[in-house]
């Protein structure tokens, strides 16, 4: 199973990159607005351990999850699944949308 931690839960949960979103960082192209608002997200989603305060969880698939890029959400969407059962725990960035 995963390591102890002394009886507490760890702080965060590791947020990694899927092989696409790590692409589209890559992309010298990337307005840097956009990278930004992306490792926002991550620290984000690393300290609320994915439980991101205006995220929306999937009905059939409930460890995916959606969260909405930018200040107001005007840069797109992100897109993320919680693998807190995993050995190690993690979460798992897999898709972002951009608008």
């Amino acid at each position: 199973m995963s390591e102890s931690y002394g009886g507490e839960e760890p702080q965060g949960l590791p947020c990694v990159l899927s092989e696409e979103v790590t692409a589209l960082l890559l992309d010298p192209a990337l307005p840097g607005e956009v990278f930004g608002a992306i490792v926002a997200a991550t620290v984000v989603i690393n300290e609320t351990r994915g439980e991101v305060p205006g995220s929306t969880a999937s009905v059939k698939w409930p460890e995916q999850r959606r969260m909405p890029l930018g200040a107001t959400g005007e840069l797109g969407i992100a897109e993320y699944v919680i693998s807190a059962d995993a050995d190690p725990p993690s979460i798992v960035l897999t898709r972002i949308q951009l608008y």
